[in-house]
């Protein structure tokens, strides 16, 4: 095959994208692979203004999808999705040994919520305002002070403000803070915690956004961003969608191979939860439209 699939993706995607889908995608069609990760709120905004030009946009959650449609595409289709967790430092001085207690579930779920209010913890989150990962995780903290019973006034203190310059990082960056030992605990999906390898907490299923059936759900936990716009929480599903008409079948070809038995088998490995693949919209060619059926049917 001819062309190149030129994918803007989630940040969260960059090294399944990179390392496995999109090399095997090159050798088992021989069209061209390129890629290119951050935001996915940010990448969608730079493809409505013009600044960039892929093909296939990766978002995480529908909000993304938005800022280029019906512009440069009318369909896309949900993949899997990619519960948050709360990714820590077992070395942390101080809150470490109780960190991992809460992994191991010798301490109860409230206790990281207590850690992380106390002034002296460090926390690293993405920016709500560009990130779905952002959201999720400032919706997942406003929500948990309810569903624990925790003091009034408990997600103020683990948050501070939208903006808050000492913990907001950028997606492709926040783990090598983690890492260097400058932040105790960082949001992140459970899907780059597996492949990084790192020590993580899995959050319920009513907290983690990984759930699609639980979509009414999410959808009761909002916040107003700095803009402010209202959003209401949403399954944190991967959906690949096409973009404008260059190499269209590459594009194409390379969305469909993502439904693959084989590679979806490769993204529950990653650490994604396997959904009904959907297509939302319309246009959607044939190709696609029997790729999910297939999927579906494989019940891979």
């Amino acid at each position: 095959m001819s062309g190149t699939a030129n994918v803007a993706y989630a940040g969260s995607l960059e090294l399944l994208n990179e390392k496995t889908i999109g090399p095997a995608f090159q050798q088992a069609t021989g069209a061209g692979y390129t890629g290119q990760g951050m935001g996915a709120v940010g990448l969608s905004q730079e493809i409505a203004s013009g600044e960039i030009h892929p093909n296939v946009f990766e978002s995480i959650g529908p909000y993304p999808l938005a800022n280029v449609q019906p512009k440069f595409s009318t369909w896309y289709v949900g993949l899997v999705s990619s519960p948050i967790v709360v990714v820590y430092s077992p070395a942390c001085p101080k809150y470490g040994s109780e960190l991992s207690q809460v992994a191991s579930g010798k301490l109860p779920m409230s206790k990281l919520f207590e850690l992380m209010a106390e002034p002296g913890f460090t926390l690293g989150r993405t920016d709500p305002g560009t990130d779905p990962q952002g959201q999720a995780f400032w919706e997942m903290v406003q929500q948990a002070q309810s569903y624990y019973h925790l003091p009034a006034g408990t997600a103020s203190k683990i948050l501070g403000p939208e903006d808050n310059s000492k913990e907001t990082y950028s997606e492709t960056s926040i783990n090598s803070f983690l890492e260097s030992g400058e932040l105790c605990a960082e949001s992140d999906y459970r899907s780059e915690a597996i492949q990084q390898k790192l020590h993580y907490i899995n959050l319920p299923d009513t907290l983690n956004f990984g759930e699609p059936n639980l979509d009414s759900t999410y959808a009761k936990y909002t916040m107003t961003l700095e803009n402010g716009t209202k959003v209401h929480g949403v399954p944190t599903e991967v959906f690949a969608a096409p973009i404008g008409t260059k190499d269209s079948a590459a594009a194409t070809a390379f969305i469909n191979y993502q439904l693959q038995p084989s590679v979806r088998a490769d993204f529950q490995k990653a650490g994604y939860t396997l959904v009904t693949p959907t297509i939302y919209g319309t246009g959607a060619p044939a190709s696609v439209k029997s790729a999910v059926t297939a999927a579906d049917a494989s019940g891979s």
